[in-house]
């Protein structure tokens, strides 16, 4: 007997079919702009190696290598990274595209905007870590207050590319963090009350995730804790404003 109902089974095949179809496309996105990486890697050199420029190295070189592979492994690296910097619009266009069809239409709106201010967020943070952050951690970490006098400064090339790439990737991630903030009291998962009343303790909770992503410096640290911590009451000062995550009173 044939199915008299396909539909209980067809939106679900439906529903993996464009998956499946999206997860090739971003693949496919994060391969090419690996390779392009790969292509211009003398561009992202440059930029990673800038906050290098002005310390007291070789007149010649800033960034030395130890082995004959390590040119090779640290471009491959950081074109795999930087294609996924790159190919990221076309993974968020995948995930949105996949689960807006279910989302109402106020839903939408919130997560267009919520796109939008993330955007900004992550340009913001991104050109204040990276031209105000790491110049001042990097000059003060070899400086002479821990290097003594006649210690010359020889750089390593994978090691050093690589802690300029992750500061400033996590620094733009953990900056999405009132976005996440905001979207759960929009949607009323979190309460504006507990996270007043408990502020003190996100406070010292921001405070010792800074130093454990941060180098060993306070002015890594303080540069991002600080931030953070405004943003996490401003948060709470919008919400109030659209009356969102208002404690339900009996």
């Amino acid at each position: 007997m044939a199915n008299d109902n396909p539909d209980a089974v067809m939106p679900l095949l439906a529903h993996l079919a464009e998956l499946r179809k999206r997860l090739v496309v971003s693949c496919a996105a994060l391969i090419v702009a690996t390779a392009v990486c790969y292509g211009f890697y003398d561009a992202i050199y440059a930029f990673l190696s800038r906050p290098f420029a002005d310390l007291p190295t070789s007149k010649e070189n800033t960034l030395f290598v130890t082995s004959v592979f390590e040119g090779f492994l640290v471009r491959l690296k950081l074109s795999i990274y930087a294609g996924l910097v790159f190919s990221t619009p076309v993974h968020v266009w995948n995930a949105i595209g996949f689960v807006f069809p279910a989302l109402k239409p106020v839903e939408k709106k919130v997560v267009g905007w919520s796109l939008l201010a993330s955007s900004l967020l992550i340009a913001a943070s991104g050109w204040y870590i990276y031209s105000l952050v790491l110049p001042f951690s990097v000059k003060y970490l070899v400086g002479s207050q821990f290097l003594p006098k006649g210690v010359g400064v020889m750089l390593h090339y994978g090691q050093n590319l690589n802690y300029i790439f992750m500061i400033l990737f996590f620094g733009m991630v953990i900056f999405q963090l009132p976005i996440v903030m905001a979207l759960l009291l929009r949607f009323g998962v979190l309460k504006r009350g507990p996270l007043l009343r408990y502020g003190r303790y996100v406070i010292v909770g921001i405070f010792v995730f800074s130093a454990v992503v941060t180098p060993p410096d306070y002015i890594s640290q303080l540069s991002l804790a600080i931030p953070l911590v405004v943003f996490y009451y401003l948060t709470l000062l919008v919400a109030k404003i659209f009356g969102w995550g208002n404690d339900v009173r009996p």
